[in-house]
């Protein structure tokens, strides 16, 4: 009996990592976690990054025979970035996603010369960290997390693919480093290589292989960023698959067969294979159900509620002024009112406003070029809640099917077997 083919993604967020091996039909076959704090205290450290990897990698391997892993992907955190040497080393503690630049005049430098549409504005842009770092002493690339981690996998530190480098100002249509970049003082050369994502980059390093007793014939695959990952991850593969992520946030995200750009909702769209994923960001979601009611009683107050029936309460609900996507308004002011005297009614038609924005996002994303939309996946915590994914259905009348992980990781495993079939593995 021939033994299947195994294909392995590695997640690196904001508290861990992990790992999954997955067969070439989609079915994982182990999994790994590790928590970054239980190798460095500071989130920032590199060394406590590869720890993790090393240690949910490990865990992998142990579940499975190793001279069956063809592939190897990793996805990284959006916009972390850092400055290495030739050898790989990092020469300053890293900015993370969410870490911002402060200096007025790199800002200044990126907002006159990116264009509207590019995703390097912001203060917490890859280009801005880039401008940031290169002043450096013995820099020779400014990469992304999931670069220098592919790294200890290849050796190579000069490689990134289309996804992470879209916020450093990658330009996915045009498929290169644009000019402009340049122009706000950049040095271009410490820029990566980039590879689209899925992508092989090379076989495993000879020392890596021997490290983790890998087959020296292993490829590793240009990875991604989380989001994407735990995109992929659900299933969601043709034009008009949406993903609605049910957070302390409403996040909408949808496969089309084109890009689509709109900066003023801060609409970007990466490109998978010969797809583009777009998506955007409405400040409604959890937060608000968790502002009036803890776990429990909403569980409670569900048990109770009619999801076919409308309360006929017209709400759009907002913690605090200002909304993203659907709407670009900083000044929307919540609205909630009136306030039934039944909790349960109340609930109720925050679950219908939550689900109208919803319906309003694929709807933006509709008149912004998007194709049809054919489905709707849900993850986060309140996709667990049935009564509101049946309120959903209604107002958003696709099919919802349910996700094959929730785990980044099985996404970027994905990636892995795209790689594999594009040499001709599979």
């Amino acid at each position: 009996m021939t033994k299947e083919a195994l294909f392995i993604g590695i997640d690196i967020g904001t508290s861990g990592a992990r790992a999954v091996a997955m067969t070439g039909s989609f079915d994982i076959r182990a999994s790994g976690a590790a928590r970054l704090d239980a190798f460095s205290a500071n989130h920032r450290d590199p060394a406590g990054w590869w720890s993790a990897v090393q240690s949910a990698l490990s865990q992998v391997l142990e579940q499975i025979d190793r001279k069956q892993v063809r592939a190897i992907s990793i996805d990284g955190t959006s916009g972390t970035v850092l400055p290495v040497n030739s050898s790989g080393e990092p020469l300053a503690e890293p900015l993370m996603y969410n870490d911002p630049v402060e200096d007025s005049a790199i800002l200044d430098a990126v907002a006159a010369y990116a264009p509207a549409t590019s995703a390097a504005h912001g203060a917490t842009s890859g280009l801005a960290k880039l401008l940031h770092f290169q002043c450096i002493g013995n820099v020779s690339h400014i990469i992304h997390q999931a670069d220098w981690l592919a790294g200890h996998f290849t050796g190579l530190y000069d490689v990134s693919d289309e996804n992470n480098a879209l916020k450093t100002g990658y330009d996915p249509v045009a498929r290169r480093w644009p000019t402009w970049i340049g122009n706000t003082g950049a040095h271009m050369e410490m820029l990566p290589h980039v590879l689209p994502a899925g992508v092989p980059i090379s076989t495993i390093s000879p020392k890596t292989a021997a490290a983790f007793d890998l087959p020296p014939s292993v490829l590793i695959v240009a990875g991604t960023t989380d989001g994407c990952a735990s995109f992929l991850a659900t299933g969601a593969d043709k034009p008009g698959d949406g993903v609605s992520a049910l957070g302390t946030t409403l996040t909408v995200k949808m496969l089309s067969d084109h890009p689509l750009f709109a900066p003023e909702f801060g609409l970007y769209s990466h490109r998978i294979g010969d797809m583009w994923l777009a998506g955007g960001a409405s400040n409604t979601g959890g937060n608000v159900l968790a502002h009036y009611f803890d776990n429990g009683r909403i569980e409670q107050l569900s048990s109770a509620m009619d999801p076919k029936t409308d309360t006929g309460l017209d709400y759009y609900p907002l913690v605090r002024d200002g909304e993203r996507f659907p709407e670009n308004d900083p000044a929307m002011k919540p609205r909630m009112q009136p306030r039934p005297d039944d909790d349960a009614q109340f609930l109720k038609a925050i679950f219908e406003g939550i689900a109208n924005v919803e319906q309003l996002a694929y709807s933006r994303l509709a008149e912004l070029g998007a194709p049809k939309l054919r489905s709707v996946r849900s993850v986060g915590g309140g996709a667990k809640n049935k009564v509101w994914s049946a309120i959903r259905a209604r107002k958003l009348g696709v099919s919802m099917p349910s996700v094959l992980s929730e785990e980044a990781a099985s996404g970027t495993a994905r990636l892995a077997i795209m790689g594999a079939k594009a040499a001709g593995l599979l």
